[in-house]
């Protein structure tokens, strides 16, 4: 059903926007930054942002704002709301078990992916994931596995979109380096990611296909890199990650 412009709220679609602003790299704006990073101007940002505050969601100082823990209510609300994440837990919780090492579902959501699950054995990243969390897509190996899942100028036009920083000196941030990774994993049917996103970590994921063969999100383990090479962690995790890529889909039916 085509949805009118008169039956929108402007007003929720911009304080959407400014709580959006926020990050874990930006946990606390002034208007003026909050109001360039939600491209809106000052005063309207301004009332956003003291309406979040008597409304509990929004710290002030006279100077910055931060969230409060309120806000989680908005995801967690949203996050509880959804099956897949009832429908992956079980089986991240048995995987993780079965491996020894932390395991993670996401979805793609612009030119990020977004965490729905997780089952943690030790932490391996310096920041601590949990549902709700965000990563860049480009250098993550589930966000390669979904931009692999797109039509490959759907897929470029997300990658160019946002800018690529280099997150390690290992990282790989050309638009057409990033596509031909993409046409491999699409071939191969899975992503390795060797210290692209961080130091240490490397990371192994596929697509999670529901009945209709749409891929509708992604399972990875992360663990620390070792001397181990990256084709052998591949090849020694990639069956546990198959097993439960055929347990979904069955489940999805």
């Amino acid at each position: 059903m085509a949805i009118q412009d008169r039956d929108l709220m402007g007003g929720l679609m911009k304080g959407l926007k400014v709580i959006e602003a926020f990050s874990a790299e930006r946990t606390r704006l002034s208007i003026a930054e909050a109001s360039e990073i939600a491209g809106l101007d000052r005063a309207t940002t301004r009332r956003c942002l003291l309406t979040l505050a008597e409304g509990g969601y929004a710290d002030y100082d006279g100077k910055f704002f931060t969230l409060t823990p309120r806000v989680l209510r908005l995801g967690t609300g949203g996050l509880a709301a959804m099956p897949l994440p009832r429908v992956v837990q079980p089986l991240l919780d048995a995987l993780s078990q079965e491996i020894g090492e932390s395991t993670s579902v996401s979805i793609l959501d612009g030119a990020e992916i977004v965490y729905v699950a997780r089952a943690a054995q030790r932490r391996v990243m310096s920041i601590a994931l949990m549902p709700g969390s965000r990563l860049p897509a480009y250098c993550t190996s589930m966000g390669r596995v979904l931009l692999a899942a797109l039509d490959p100028a759907e897929a470029r036009a997300i990658l160019a979109s946002q800018p690529r920083p280099a997150r390690t000196e290992r990282t790989v941030t050309d638009l057409d380096a990033l596509m031909e990774i993409l046409a491999d994993t699409r071939a191969r049917g899975f992503a390795v990611i060797d210290q692209e996103v961080e130091i240490g970590l490397r990371s192994l994921a596929v697509p999670l296909v529901n009945a209709r063969g749409a891929t509708v999100a992604a399972l990875n383990v992360g663990l620390a890199a070792s001397g181990e090479m990256p084709a052998s962690v591949a090849e020694r995790l990639l069956p546990s990650l198959l097993k439960i890529k055929v347990e979904f889909r069955k489940l999805s039916l």
